[in-house]
């Protein structure tokens, strides 16, 4: 079963290209940690504060394995402590959605 995990941030709206250089950041990491990055987006019309986060994987198995390399990847502890030092996200939700298939 593939898994998608769609993060919702909520961002300060006047520190948008910070968000831009954390979600830069792991245009790269996530991949070299098995996650499957299918993309980060700003706020451009309508919301100034919402912005998103697109990671698949195969499994429950490859999503906790995953983070669990994340926790331990000093380059992705870096861009946590950059966004936690910098209080440009407001918060963060996940949620792992189900797609809908053809019968």
């Amino acid at each position: 079963m593939a898994l998608t995990c769609f993060i919702r941030y909520e961002i300060e709206p006047f520190r948008k290209e910070d968000f831009r250089r954390y979600a830069q950041a792991w245009l790269h990491i996530i991949p070299r940690l098995g996650g499957r990055l299918l993309g980060y987006w700003l706020p451009h019309e309508g919301s100034s504060t919402e912005a998103w986060g697109l990671i698949s994987f195969d499994s429950l198995a490859a999503y906790e394995a995953y983070r669990s390399r994340l926790k331990a990847d000093p380059e992705a502890r870096a861009n946590f402590e950059f966004a936690a030092r910098e209080r440009f996200i407001r918060a963060e939700w996940r949620s792992f959605p189900e797609p809908v298939q053809a019968d």
